[in-house]
């Protein structure tokens, strides 16, 4: 009998549970998330009501309400995600991953009726669930870490160049269906989080900065394919970078007008009413939800930014904590990735916000407006903690966690 199985039938004997035996570590940097996270909901939860509600009278508005409730949600499932092993993930990780291929495919089909499927600025990614709006592009960044941690798990063929091609495949696949929506923004992220994770599972340096260099040289070949709003948010950060004013009436206007707000709070920021009252009669949109960290910025200034930055940098560092103490490769793996998603998705809409990069429709984790977004955001959050939570046994050898995981 493999001396491995025999391992695993002594432990069961003994009330052990296999491989899914674990010393559950309540001390962890699991819980920093946890509480970055929720720091991070509160100010949004609070900008956005400064966006949304004109006046203190009048506050919380009913978009303040429904992302309390969105919040609560968010909570709630960040709980309950953390309870199962993190292993027992990979099994439902295919399936999951297919689910939401096939919502993707969904959207896309045209006669599907706007009631079901609303486009919103151009855009077919959201359905409509009568009570809600669900956005299945969101949740299929969990799925893609999930299918991805489990196919790079122990394996070896990723070291090499033609190794990389099965988790190529399995990336294209959403981003291409999430690209034809067009949301060229959501679909931006999954290739950093790709990258990521390869490298956590040890795939070679030179291997993808070679595949960088080769994506970068055939970019332009794409330019015709793109849609022509999406052109003009490239010209016209373009005409950002040059200084020039030319659109800020017309494409460049939103990118302008958070600019300015973004100024206006100076170092320490301007008081609740003032706050609200430049955000209304400076006519941002999407103050709520793509700019809002321009809100911010308006309200607590300078040291409010940075404060902001700094809880998604103390995010990024205690879940990078979690994955290097935890041994098990799938658990490392996942939350390099889902680490990724959150700080370059937070990177890109801070860019965004201050004249970087252009405005490519992607929200700010935790803090923007947005029930998919918000579920999405917190899950990853449980994630992490589900990880933190659980230290395999030193004495478990690779091999019984191979065959019994």
């Amino acid at each position: 009998m493999n001396p491995w199985m025999l391992e695993s039938i002594i432990r069961g004997r003994h009330g052990g549970m296999g491989s899914l035996r674990q010393t559950i570590s309540i001390i962890n940097a699991g819980w920093i998330v946890l509480a970055a996270s929720l720091a991070l909901s509160l100010i949004g939860l609070y900008a956005i009501d400064l966006a949304e509600a004109h006046t203190p009278e009048v506050s919380p508005s009913g978009t303040t309400i429904r992302q309390a409730i969105f919040l609560a949600i968010g909570l709630v499932s960040a709980g309950v995600i953390s309870v199962p092993h993190y292993r027992l993930l990979r099994f439902v990780a295919w399936p999951a991953y297919i689910g939401c291929v096939l919502l993707l495919i969904f959207l896309l089909i045209p006669f599907v009726p706007e009631s079901i499927v609303t486009p919103r600025n151009g855009a077919r990614g959201w359905i409509n669930l009568g009570f809600v709006d669900f956005q299945p592009a969101e949740v299929t960044k969990i799925a893609y870490v999930l299918t991805v941690a489990g196919y790079l798990r122990y394996r070896q063929g990723h070291t090499k160049l033609q190794g990389l091609i099965a988790p190529g495949l399995i990336a294209a696949v959403p981003v291409g269906l999430i690209t034809l929506q067009p949301d060229l923004g959501t679909a931006s992220l999954f290739v950093p989080s790709l990258f990521a994770m390869l490298l956590a599972a040890g795939a070679r340096l030179r291997h993808l900065t070679m595949i960088v260099l080769i994506a970068t040289a055939a970019a332009p070949a794409s330019w015709p394919l793109l849609r022509e709003h999406q052109k003009r948010r490239f010209i016209a950060i373009v005409q950002q970078i040059r200084g020039s004013d030319e659109g800020a009436q017309d494409i460049n206007f939103q990118s302008f007008t958070a600019q300015r707000l973004v100024g206006a709070g100076r170092l320490t920021g301007n008081s609740d009413a003032s706050t609200r009252s430049l955000v209304y009669y400076n006519r941002l949109p999407e103050a709520h939800n793509d700019m809002v960290f321009a809100v911010i910025c308006l309200r607590f200034g300078l040291v409010g930014g940075a404060a902001v930055l700094m809880l998604y940098l103390v995010w990024a560092i205690a879940a990078l904590a979690t994955a290097w103490a935890c041994r098990d490769p799938f658990g490392r793996v996942m939350i390099v990735g889902l680490t990724a998603f959150v700080g370059v998705q937070a990177l890109i809409n801070i860019g965004m916000t201050v004249g970087l990069v252009p405005i490519i429709g992607v929200t700010l984790p935790f803090v923007s407006y947005g029930g998919s977004s918000m579920l999405t955001s917190w899950l990853m959050a449980g994630l992490v903690l589900n990880v933190g939570l659980r230290r395999p046994e030193m004495s478990m050898s690779r091999g019984l966690q191979e065959d019994f995981a």
